[in-house]
């Protein structure tokens, strides 16, 4: 019924021109394969030059260009054969509307190659004919990868934005640098980096432990108090513990004053330390009083 539909309705599928499609394809396919070659083979070049200039760092980062244009490259291929695969199942297509388990990869790929490669209209033309047959929700499978989708898991790794990680650019590095007998020093370059960077690490970390010692749960005074260990809870406390040591720093100023008015001359336990003192120097003791005063204000 379904292929009867078709007919009526002009939708009976054209097998000869979706082989000349293929094949258009496939030349165009070539052409793409020799400028992605050139230039894998010029960034390797650019790559192996670097090496040899001793700036095996700027290597390491350069050698990116030449994963991603491997990466491409082998899209490509995988691209070629599933073209040749197509041409040779054609007739799958001409009787069924569902995509047959033996060209599921071919197709999904194929779509899924479409949605992230630009340059290549004549894969455009491909995947509307695709979407037309077996309909749009395969598409929507194999483009958003969902479940069961059928894409080449190399496919999907290879077309990835994502950078390479570094075990992929030294492995692609050392095989630069091996065939142009360079001996690779970035790994002692990266060890020392590494180490500094731990040391580092370590300082920071011991600087925010001795600020948290400082800082605690409250605020410390000075370094006498900071002997003592002495914590307060908070500006006001502290503050309210000065005025009050500096309230008995007075009053004991004020006694010895009051027992230095009635001590013997010349005797060894006065707190002036002044045994010949005459008495006009010594003051009495309201003036010590206020200047005892006056620096408890303060």
């Amino acid at each position: 019924m379904g292929k009867r539909l078709d007919a009526l309705l002009g939708r009976s599928f054209k097998t000869n021109k979706f082989k000349s499609l293929l094949n258009l394809a496939l030349t165009r396919l070539s052409i793409l394969k020799n400028q992605r070659q050139v230039r894998c083979t010029q960034a390797t070049s650019d790559v192996t030059e670097l090496l040899k200039l001793g700036h095996h760092e700027n290597a390491y980062h350069r050698v990116d260009q030449v994963i991603k244009d491997q990466n491409a490259l082998d899209v490509l291929f995988f691209i070629h054969g599933y073209f040749t695969l197509l041409i040779d199942r054609v007739h799958l297509f001409e009787h069924n509307r569902d995509c047959p388990d033996e060209i599921l990869e071919a197709v999904s790929s194929l779509l899924f190659a479409a949605s992230r490669i630009g340059e290549f209209p004549e894969l455009q033309e491909i995947r509307n004919v695709l979407i037309s047959r077996f309909g749009k929700d395969l598409a929507a499978r194999s483009i958003e990868l969902r479940h069961n989708c059928g894409v080449n898991p190399k496919i999907i790794q290879k077309l990835s934005t994502r950078h390479p990680p570094r075990e992929v650019r030294m492995k692609v590095l050392k095989e630069i640098a091996a065939e142009n007998n360079i001996v690779l020093k970035l790994e002692e370059a990266s060890s020392t980096s590494t180490e500094r960077t731990s040391s580092d690490v370590s300082k920071t970390k011991l600087t925010s432990e001795v600020k948290e010692n400082e800082i605690g749960e409250g605020y410390e005074l000075s370094d006498s108090v900071k002997r003592g260990k002495k914590k307060y809870k908070d500006v006001a406390d502290a503050a309210q513990a000065a005025f009050e040591s500096a309230a008995q720093a007075a009053d004991a100023a004020r006694a010895a004053v009051e027992l230095s008015q009635f001590s013997p001359r010349g005797g060894g336990n006065s707190f002036s330390g002044s045994e010949n003192k005459k008495p006009e120097q010594e003051g009495n003791g309201d003036d010590l009083q206020e200047g005892v005063v006056d620096v408890r204000i303060m």
